[in-house]
C-alpha cells in the first residue's frame, strides 16, 4: 500500500515517518471527499515508525482538505508539539485518540469522526443492528460508550477503554464513531464499511415497516467469512483509493 512519490522533504524526516504521513494525509483527503469531516474539528491520528509515544495528527484550524503530509504535526501521548513550535493542535480533541493508542498497541491509526449516519444509529438505542452485510463486519463487533460531555476526564478514558475492549469500532452514542486500524489504509476501509451500514440502516428505518434481521447464526458465519485470515483490511482497496485521490485532489502530497 505504499504510495510513489519523490521524497524530498524536511531533514530529520525518515522515509517510514514520511510514507506515514503520505497516507495518512491521503485518509484525511479520502474522509473530506465523503464529507465526513466537521468544520476544523475531530481527528485522524497515526503513530510514528520507531519513535515511540510519538503520533501525527492534523494542525488545528484547517479543513481536511487543506492536511498536506509536511503539514502533519508530530505529538506526544500528552498533546505536546514535537518540532515545530508554531504549529496548534487540538489537546482536548487528542484525548480520545491518546486514550486508545496507549491502551491498543494494534492501534497504529485512530479516526475519530462526527460523521451523519454513524452519530444518528449512535443516537439509537439499539445501536448497529446486523441488517447488511456491511453492518456484519462488525457483528459482536461494536464497542458503545455513554455521553458524559465535551470534556473526556481521566476517568472517562478508562471507561471507554473498557467499552472498546478488542473490538475495531466503537459509536461514541450523542457524537461520533471510533476506529482503530492497524494501517491508515485498514481504518479508512473499516470507517467506510461502517458508515455504509449506518446509512443502509437509516434508510431502512425511514422506510417503515418490519426489518428482516438475519438469524444469529448467520451473522456471525457472515462475520468470520469477511474478516477472511484476519490480515489487515484494506490491502487491496487502499491503492485504488490513492488513484482516485491523486486524480482528484492530489494536494495531499506535497
Amino acid at each position: 500500500m505504499s504510495i510513489s512519490s519523490t521524497h524530498t522533504v524536511t531533514t530529520g524526516i525518515s522515509d517510514a515517518e514520511w510514507q506515514v504521513r503520505l497516507d495518512l494525509a491521503a485518509c484525511y483527503h479520502l474522509c473530506a471527499l465523503k464529507n465526513w469531516d466537521d468544520l476544523i474539528y475531530t481527528h485522524i491520528s497515526a503513530t510514528v515508525p520507531g519513535e515511540e509515544g510519538r503520533f501525527l495528527i492534523n494542525p488545528f484550524g484547517l479543513r481536511f482538505d487543506e492536511i498536506t503530509a509536511s503539514n502533519l504535526v508530530k505529538i506526544d501521548l500528552q498533546g505536546n508539539i514535537i518540532g515545530d513550535q508554531t504549529a496548534r493542535v487540538n489537546v482536548t480533541g487528542f484525548a480520545i485518540h491518546g486514550a486508545v493508542h496507549s491502551a491498543r498497541k494494534d492501534a497504529m491509526c485512530v479516526m475519530h469522526l462526527h460523521n451523519e449516519n454513524g452519530v444518528a444509529v449512535g443516537m439509537q438505542q439499539g445501536g448497529l443492528l446486523p441488517l447488511s452485510q456491511h453492518a456484519m463486519r462488525f457483528y459482536q463487533q461494536m464497542g458503545y460508550h455513554d455521553y458524559e460531555g465535551l470534556a473526556l476526564s481521566p476517568l472517562e478514558q478508562t471507561r471507554l477503554i473498557e467499552r472498546l475492549g478488542d473490538y475495531p469500532a466503537m459509536l461514541l452514542r450523542n457524537h461520533g464513531t471510533l476506529i482503530s486500524g492497524r494501517t491508515i489504509a485498514e481504518a479508512y476501509v473499516l470507517m467506510d464499511t461502517l458508515d455504509k451500514a449506518c446509512s443502509f440502516q437509516l434508510k431502512a428505518q425511514a422506510g417503515g415497516g418490519p426489518l428482516n434481521i438475519p438469524p444469529p447464526e448467520v451473522c456471525a458465519k457472515t462475520y468470520r467469512e469477511l474478516l477472511g485470515d484476519g490480515a489487515p483490511e484494506g490491502l487491496l482497496e487502499w491503492p485504488a483509493l490513492l488513484r482516485k485521490l491523486d486524480a482528484v485532489s492530489p494536494a495531499y502530497r506535497h
